[in-house]
């Protein structure tokens, strides 16, 4: 192929890329726009599972026009349903569309953002102080990267807390393993995230390390709490680490931070917070207050793909002190070597990844496309639309509230007229499939205080009153639409059972 024709065929290319980019476009708009019109969720239709599943590998290119238009028709529109401001499950926002635009040109750059002078690097280091400003945690240079979310940031964090509670007593781990090391010991509230624990069960404490916190009705025992921790150093073990919460999955409870981080102080040890839900709580007025404590974590784990909105994934693990990652993390060969004298070192030598991801971008623009007046407004109306459906939980006789909501996330029952005691348990583990299948609100599943739950988490900057009315409504008529079926599977049982009887 000459010069003039390799030219030809690169504007050829080009211009199929730029019209099947503007069709795409196109469609990804006209599909936010119908969003809120259309069913939360249905199930994929059959043909289209089997088709998704089966694709066989192209033998030769596909059009770009082509690609999408699979993607446009059997693609977007079977999403999980979180798009849609009835969409109360787990913690999954719809994306950003500031989010969702940048995503598109920080692919066009595909970097991997490790070090050297190029805008993906100082856009990240921007982005993390940007964090850290926003929920009011103490930032140097370095001390925090984004991840691929809290899981990853959890990872990063903790192994920073092993780190430094070994080299503390001469052992250097990333040398000798953890073999001849003393046995850590962590102190980990029942209701944390299960991050925490499949993180020490990685770094190799196992979870035969927690202890559990000594937490009732949101007050800490510190006397339990010191005398457990009296224990296990009697025991010759090494406590390290103390986990809070700020804003539990289950309900949203904020842990009591400012006295844990107390009780670490006194100890030594690492506090760590899990804020990848909620520590954005702490920009609403209303509850600031209970967040008083979290500026004083040795690390703290936050997920700007949950609250914020920023299209996944984009997690992030702030930290107190640098060091205590790039001690955990750095290692250097020659063939990567790059900013050797740079006060901060590149992004690889404070957690785990190597090749990574322009998160930053993404993540820059859902910030910048609200600003901070625009994070505080949502956050605070999220939570006072979740104490509206607390009240009307409680207005209603066939529900009952499991605990009140601190954040933006009621955890509720549904207790039907019919279902006997002993059936509600079953009644809400079946409720939440079935509300998403009727496909006009959407709610998960959980287990609080011992029993089935319901778990409504509102996080959708487009969700009104409106859709809180319309999750009460499916709840109930679902409820006692389960509740008649069981009925009449029991009646059929009887009859079968009389024919059945000799005479």
């Amino acid at each position: 192929m000459t010069g003039a024709e390799a030219s030809g065929a690169r504007e050829d290319e080009l211009r199929a890329f730029r019209a099947a980019t503007h069709v795409l476009v196109d469609g990804v708009a006209d599909h936010l726009a119908a969003l809120p019109s259309g069913p939360v969720w249905q199930p994929l239709p059959g043909a289209l599972r089997s088709e998704l599943l089966d694709l066989p590998l192209p033998e030769h290119p596909v059009a770009l026009e082509e690609l999408v238009a699979t993607a446009l028709r059997d693609v977007l529109p079977h999403a999980m349903g979180n798009g849609h401001p009835a969409f109360f499950g787990w913690v999954n926002p719809p994306p950003s569309r500031a989010g969702v635009m940048a995503s598109l040109a920080a692919a066009a750059m595909n970097p991997s953002v490790v070090a050297g002078d190029h805008a993906d690097v100082h856009l990240e280091r921007a982005v993390v102080r940007w964090l850290a400003e926003l929920v009011g945690f103490p930032h140097a240079p370095g001390a925090g990267l984004l991840t691929s979310g809290g899981s990853a940031a959890t990872i990063v964090c903790l192994a920073g807390a092993r780190s430094r509670a070994l080299t503390a007593v001469g052992h250097d781990v990333r040398r000798d393993g953890l073999a001849a090391a003393p046995p850590l010991t962590a102190y980990v509230p029942a209701e944390a995230h299960s991050c925490v624990r499949r993180a020490l069960e990685l770094l190799g404490l196992g979870s035969n390390a927690m202890r559990e916190v000594p937490l009732e009705g949101g007050r800490l025992d510190a006397t339990a709490l010191q005398a457990s921790i009296a224990a296990d150093r009697a025991s010759g073990a090494l406590p390290a680490l103390l986990v809070g919460s700020a804003g539990t999955v289950n309900a949203g409870a904020i842990d009591p931070l400012d006295a844990l981080a107390d009780v670490a102080r006194a100890e030594d040890l690492w506090f760590h917070v899990d804020g990848a839900y909620g520590a954005f709580g702490v920009l609403d007025p209303a509850l600031a207050p209970r967040y008083r404590g979290m500026q004083r974590a040795d690390s703290l784990v936050l997920d700007p793909h949950k609250w914020l909105g920023v299209p996944v994934d984009a997690g992030c693990a702030l930290v107190r002190r640098a060091e205590d990652l790039r001690d955990a993390f750095s290692l250097i060969p020659p063939y990567l070597r790059q900013d050797a004298d740079a006060p901060v070192g590149t992004f690889a030598e404070y957690g785990l990844e190597q090749t990574r991801p322009f998160r930053a971008l993404k993540t820059w623009a859902t910030i910048a496309a609200r600003g901070r007046r625009g994070i505080v407004a949502q956050v605070a109306r999220a939570n006072a639309l979740a104490r509206e459906l607390a009240t009307l939980v409680e207005r209603e006789p066939e529900l009952e509230l499991a605990a009140a909501p601190e954040t933006s996330i009621v955890a509720f029952r549904a207790r039907p007229a019919g279902c006997p005691p002993a059936g509600l348990d079953a009644l809400n583990r079946t409720l939440p499939e079935a509300i998403q299948a009727r496909g006009r609100a959407f709610v998960t599943g959980t287990v609080y205080g011992g029993r089935e739950t319901l778990r409504a988490c509102i996080l959708h900057p487009g969700t009104s009153s409106e859709h809180l009315a319309t999750l009460i409504t499916e709840v109930l008529a679902t409820a006692r639409t389960l509740v008649a079926d069981a009925e009449r599977v029991e009646r059929a049982r009887g009859d079968e059972s009389s024919r059945a009887a000799p005479s």
